[in-house]
């Protein structure tokens, strides 16, 4: 469902106007393009009729959770994501069943979240102005806990445990400067050798399918690194997830896999290295640890992982698409 809070082309941007709409921009320090985008920003707002927006800076300590929280107890009318996926992941954290819509100003690597929205992720001045100009669109988010916490993480793109986690927990940050995505195919091609392990896994809380997997991804959204869509049907506002068990057998067993993702035969199962399944619930249990990520962000490694689906939980703000 579509809010549009694009005022009417040509109408003239008052002062009065200006002082009651303003953004926050949670930012990433060391993703951002140069000193010059936060110039450029404020004279943007300027220029569309916003007030000079909140500037807040991310730290290791704070990669932006404590930000989205200042920005929306200063009561700001949309709240910027500037940086890679995992500002964008906190940032949401905080919005989400909040009302307050987020924005999307890619500056890092993967931008999942943003090249499955269909948002501009080459030019961060013009993902500004859509913002600004843009209007609301509803999506899901996805409650996880790790190991029966008591702390609950959200993610909006994708989960996993094991292999693709290993990936993310190895891949070369030089190698991201210089390749971008293409690092995480070179750290996949070292994580491919690895042994199974024993799994369990509970969609809806239905009964547990047993496996012995390499990895095992939730999804909110279809598409990953280099335009693969993982998820061919998958949309971000879909009300539902899907779940890829990968379980390669043997020395063609990877073969298998990838018959099994880019054949498209999720609904006819018929590769035993790949399952596909979709809910609103799902539970994971595996016989020892293994990596565990959530949107490209490794998070060190567990045994079982949870997840709830929260329909239309987090509002972001775009241009139409």
């Amino acid at each position: 469902m579509t809010e549009n809070n694009t005022a009417t082309p040509g109408t003239p941007k008052t002062q009065d106007n200006a002082a009651s709409r303003r953004a926050a921009v949670v930012i990433n320090p060391a993703k951002s393009v140069g000193p010059a985008l936060k110039g450029a920003i404020f004279r943007l707002c300027e220029t569309q009729g916003w007030a000079e927006p909140l500037w807040l800076e991310t730290t290791v300590e704070d990669p932006g959770v404590g930000q989205a929280r200042e920005a929306l107890e200063a009561g700001v009318d949309v709240v910027i994501a500037a940086g890679g996926d995992g500002t964008v992941r906190c940032v949401a954290e905080v919005l989400a069943g909040t009302g307050t819509p987020m924005g999307l100003v890619p500056l890092g690597t993967g931008n999942l979240l943003a090249r499955n929205l269909g948002a501009d992720i080459t030019d961060p001045l013009s993902a500004c102005f859509d913002v600004l100009n843009g209007s609301d669109r509803s999506v899901d988010v996805v409650k996880a806990t790790l190991d029966r916490s008591d702390v609950e993480q959200v993610f909006l793109v994708m989960a996993g445990l094991g292999y693709d986690a290993a990936i993310m927990a190895d891949t070369v940050d030089v190698l991201k400067d210089r390749m971008g995505w293409l690092a995480y195919v070179e750290a996949g091609i070292r994580k491919l050798p690895g042994k199974p392990v024993k799994a369990r896994i509970s969609v809806d809380g239905g009964e547990p399918v047993r496996r012995r997997i390499r990895s095992v991804m939730v999804g909110n959204c279809g598409r990953i690194m280099g335009g693969i869509e993982i998820f061919p049907e998958a949309k971000p506002d879909d009300g539902v997830l899907d779940l890829l068990i990968l379980s390669p057998r043997g020395r063609l067993g990877w073969l298998g896999v990838i018959a099994g993702i880019f054949g498209r035969n999720k609904n006819k199962n018929e590769t035993e290295s790949v399952d596909y399944f979709q809910g609103k619930t799902a539970e994971i249990t595996l016989e020892r640890e293994q990596e565990f990520q959530l949107d490209g962000d490794h998070l060190g490694t567990g045994k079982h992982l949870a997840v709830t689906l929260e329909p239309d939980a987090l509002k972001i703000r775009m241009a139409a698409v």
